[in-house]
């Protein structure tokens, strides 16, 4: 590993496995959206920024100085105070923004149920793969002969694989109790 920050050092091969995993997982779930997702997701990322706010803002001054203005000069206003249309509009408009929201949303709850359903099956693999050590361990420490033979409850306890059913069944009913 070198001094420098902005140089990328060499990864284990299974931490630059895991790296590209996930990053496969971000990249299909781009992949599967199809072309309105995309666009939506565009449209969304767009009129997320304070950018839009001040155009928004711009036009709802434009709008209502128009008026105004040709009711000052005597002509016909096409939205009179209190400006039912421009109210129309922005409801419209609001309307549509948080359907779009919705939609992105939804996408990505779906990103994250993947990711749930992976963090969890690591971590059940994980805890196999503990048990499994601890159980070499305790198999190691009974035939070394320089050790005392002695039995260790919590040990032997500890390498059995927690059973992912009884895990559950025990959750709810904790929760149906709380």
């Amino acid at each position: 590993m070198t001094g420098d920050s902005g140089t990328d050092a060499e990864l284990p091969e299974h931490v630059d496995q895991t790296v590209r995993l996930i990053a496969k997982l971000h990249s299909d779930h781009r992949e599967a959206a199809t072309p309105i997702q995309r666009a939506v997701e565009g449209v969304v990322v767009g009129l997320g920024n304070s950018r839009s706010l001040v155009v928004l803002g711009c036009i709802a001054l434009s709008w209502i100085a128009v008026n105004l203005t040709l009711g000052a000069i005597g002509l016909q206003q096409f939205d009179v105070p209190p400006f039912p249309y421009l109210a129309l509009i922005a409801t419209l408009a609001s309307l549509g923004m948080t359907i779009l929201i919705v939609m992105t949303q939804r996408r990505d709850d779906q990103l994250a149920h993947h990711r749930e359903q992976l963090t969890l099956q690591l971590a059940m693999v994980s805890e196999q793969k503990l048990a499994k050590v601890i159980a070499l361990l305790e198999e190691s420490r009974r035939d070394n002969p320089l050790l005392s033979n002695r039995v260790d409850h919590s040990a032997n306890a500890m390498s059995e694989p927690t059973d992912p059913e009884s895990l559950g069944a025990a959750i709810k009913r904790n929760e149906e109790q709380s």
